[in-house]
């Protein structure tokens, strides 16, 4: 837990940075085109497939005339934009996920190693095409998740547990990786991974309920047309924000966890040393044990009982 909240504070801070705001542009500048592109194309298509879907609804039609009733007759025109907003909302989501592990991930991580951990060896346990087969087999996990869970959504807590609960694990799964892929070998990340799996799921399910506020930007960018082409980018950058800030997040937690279990060898051999002989080891050599000095052997030799002449 202290490691957790230590990490979070660190990754709000440097979310301050100058470099940081700067590399959130090109991810954002990305996706601003990208749904600029889809939204060009298809949304007067998808507003009115689903406007004609609403019309030809039986059930729907009662709900309608009742709306009428207490004086909500135009709520069927928002109601069609709005569903086509939600629809597109994980497309963005993901875009901006894999915007920022791929643009933005191996840089901060990069920095927050040569902030805090310089003496860090780097291992490259994981390739380039390692990471995009992982994202991928997850990013299908997470979308089968999410097409099986749609009708919970129909109950209201669940529709705001679940999608957090699934982009939380997305999140968690892409970023410990891609954090760890360079300083970390094969089998320290998998250690890692498994290890601290609970706290990098919190990590993805806080970031997750994080990624909600531009939902926010996106229903008010329906209700108030006239800013929507503003409200639009806001929306994303959000996103590239909220993913940016949890990449430092994994960042300070990976490789702290990592220079951590890299000190667990020595530190048991210190523990091993001291358990073999309690009578002779004093405590000044227990200190220059665990401290270690240049030219001798850790301290070893303070501690080792010398024959009586």
């Amino acid at each position: 837990m202290k490691l957790l909240i230590d990490s979070f504070w660190r990754a709000a801070v440097y979310c301050l940075y100058p470099r940081v705001i700067g590399l959130s542009v090109l991810p954002l500048v990305l996706i601003v085109a990208l749904s600029w592109l889809l939204g060009y194309l298809y949304w007067d298509t998808a507003v009115t497939f689903v406007r004609g879907w609403l019309d030809a609804s039986a059930w729907l039609d009662t709900i309608w005339r009742w709306f009428e009733g207490v004086g909500l007759a135009n709520l069927k025109t928002v109601v069609a934009p709005l569903l086509v907003i939600f629809a597109f909302t994980p497309l963005v989501v993901v875009a901006s996920l894999l915007a920022v592990s791929f643009m933005m991930t191996p840089s901060l991580t990069r920095m927050v190693a040569e902030r805090r951990f310089a003496g860090l060896q780097r291992k490259h346990g994981g390739s380039l095409l390692l990471s995009l087969w992982w994202t991928f087999f997850s990013l299908v996990l997470a979308l089968g998740a999410l097409v099986l869970t749609l009708p919970m959504w129909l109950v209201p807590p669940l529709a705001l547990v679940l999608p957090a609960f699934i982009w939380g694990w997305l999140t968690y799964r892409v970023m410990a990786f891609d954090v760890l892929a360079e300083f970390a070998s094969a089998d320290e990340r998998h250690t890692l991974m498994a290890r601290h799996r609970m706290s990098f799921l919190a990590m993805g399910l806080v970031t997750g309920l994080m990624g909600a506020a531009p939902s926010l930007v996106w229903a008010s960018g329906a209700l108030f047309a006239a800013a929507f082409v503003i409200l639009v980018p806001v929306a994303i950058w959000i996103y590239t924000l909220v993913f940016a800030f949890s990449s430092l997040w994994f960042a300070h937690f990976g490789l702290a966890a990592l220079q951590a279990l890299r000190g667990e060898p020595r530190q048991a051999a210190v523990d091993e040393v001291l358990a073999a002989a309690p009578v002779a080891a004093s405590p000044h050599a227990a200190a220059r044990l665990e401290g270690g000095q240049p030219g001798t052997d850790n301290g070893i030799t303070d501690v080792v009982p010398r024959p009586k002449l």
